[in-house]
């Protein structure tokens, strides 16, 4: 079941939308906002909430990268892999984070606190290259910055 605060920002977008199936991936990310990700319980309550199959559902969700449909970290961190990035140093990068993080991309670290994934493109090509941690986009990135960035992050 949905919760009532789940319910009362997805009926706040319904509002603004011509049909229900309008609000799914917004309500989907309600639901990841309060349980951190979109499990198939939670699937399944936003299907049913707007009148649609879970099957419709999941085919928004696997196709829209920022639902996560798998727990993920506290601090999920997407790094640009878009041309512009390579060519400005994300193999070096990614290298710097994975030995920082001790983990590979689509994992999340042993204290739940970080997931590393990839995306193919932030919009940031004059700062490449770049990551998005949260709503915080950094850029150009050098492996300086981003020891300062995780560490920062490690004591919140």
């Amino acid at each position: 079941m949905l919760s009532p605060e789940e319910k009362k920002e997805i009926d706040k977008e319904l509002k603004t939308l011509p049909y229900k199936r309008a609000a799914c991936i917004g309500a989907m990310k309600t639901v990841q906002k309060y349980r951190g990700w979109l499990d198939r319980e939670g699937l399944h309550d936003v299907a049913d909430y707007l009148e649609m199959s879970p099957h419709e559902l999941d085919s928004v969700a696997s196709f829209y990268n920022l639902i996560f449909q798998y727990p993920v970290g506290r601090h999920v961190i997407l790094v640009c892999d878009s041309i512009s990035c390579w060519v400005e140093g994300y193999t070096g990068i990614m290298k710097h984070l994975q030995e920082k993080l001790q983990i590979k991309p689509g994992e999340t670290t042993s204290d739940g606190k970080f997931t590393l994934l990839t995306i193919p493109c932030l919009g940031m090509c004059d700062k490449a290259p770049a990551m998005i941690i949260g709503k915080e986009s950094y850029g150009p990135l050098t492996n300086e910055k981003i020891d300062e960035i995780i560490d920062k992050l490690k004591n919140e």
